[in-house]
């Protein structure tokens, strides 16, 4: 009997059909419907961070508020909150505060500005030592920058030891660390880094092309700061500086390690009304002010620094 297989073209290999199952009636059975993923919905993911939040900040701050509206006398009344207000202590350490964070601010800038300029654009050996010994500068705590100054400028400090040796005098000249220029200065040596890192990180962005050609074409190194180097710098300048004094309202290493007893900030008027008076709803009306404050110039800060892009 002949064979009724079609020939095959050269070169080409016959392939078979895979066979498929069939049922009792000869019809393909349906697949199986592939199992969905079940998926958690987003907000419970958000549920432990928000958790942990509330417990470790909001809790705590909520006791705060609380408290300021809670007298001696018991109940729940602003009274506390008039109190503080009409003191001649609060009125005073508010305007300390103010003058000291807005003063430091600006000596930040002023200092940070000189100095990131020189780093960056004054070849010098170990120029790069020192941008980074700004970064870790920026780990250091403020009381050693308080200690530091005490060590150099404190009444048994080296200058005034050198002044006594060379004069003979049973005094040195320098006793200002104990006044609020001696916690400027403290400020100033400290937040001053927090302005350079920044200022640093711009001035890296910045053609030099730019420098040289305003230079070949006769601009003086004054109005190359002004019309080239500053209008880079001012969404650095705006963002450092606003950091700054939110951190300066808030300082209170410095200013409890530099001794001076006649400088109160609200920090220690808070630490003065609850450690050394036991008087918890006027300690706390003054935290309340001074996280109202901090917090609005730290939404300014984030505002600004959104909008110039720092």
């Amino acid at each position: 009997m002949a064979s009724t297989a079609q020939p095959v073209a050269p070169g080409i290999t016959a392939t078979k059909k895979p066979h498929r199952s069939t049922g009792p009636s000869g019809t393909t059975p349906p697949r199986a419907p592939a199992r969905e993923a079940r998926r958690i919905p987003r907000f419970v993911w958000a549920l432990p961070p928000v958790a942990v939040l509330a417990l470790v900040f909001l809790y705590p701050l909520a006791l705060v508020v609380q408290q300021s509206f809670s007298p001696d006398e018991g109940g729940t009344s602003i009274a506390p909150y008039g109190d503080v207000f009409a003191s001649e202590s609060f009125r005073s350490a508010l305007t300390t505060t103010v003058w000291l964070a807005v003063g430091s601010t600006v000596g930040c800038l002023v200092l940070g500005f000189v100095l990131a300029m020189v780093i960056a654009f004054v070849p010098f050996p170990g120029g790069r030592a020192v941008a980074k010994f700004i970064d870790v500068f920026l780990s250091f705590p403020s009381f050693l920058i308080t200690l530091a100054l005490l060590f150099i400028y404190g009444n048994v400090g080296l200058a005034n030891g050198v002044w006594t040796d060379l004069t003979g005098a049973s005094t040195g000249p320098f006793d200002f660390l104990t006044t609020p220029w001696g916690v400027l200065l403290a400020e100033i040596t400290y937040f001053t880094p927090f302005v350079m890192r920044p200022l640093l990180a711009a001035f890296s962005q910045l053609d030099s092309a730019q420098l040289e050609v305003a230079s070949s074409l006769g601009a003086r190194p004054a109005r190359i700061v002004r019309q080239v180097i500053l209008p880079e710098a001012l969404p650095a300048l705006a963002a450092g500086g606003s950091l700054v004094l939110v951190m300066c309202l808030n300082e209170f290493g410095i200013v409890l390690f530099t001794g001076a007893k006649g400088v109160t900030t609200l920090p220690m008027l808070v630490y003065s009304k609850a450690i050394l008076e036991s008087d918890y709803p006027a300690a706390c009306v003054v935290a309340v002010v001074n996280i109202a404050i901090s917090v609005g110039l730290y939404s300014l800060y984030r505002m600004v620094s959104r909008r110039v892009g720092a």
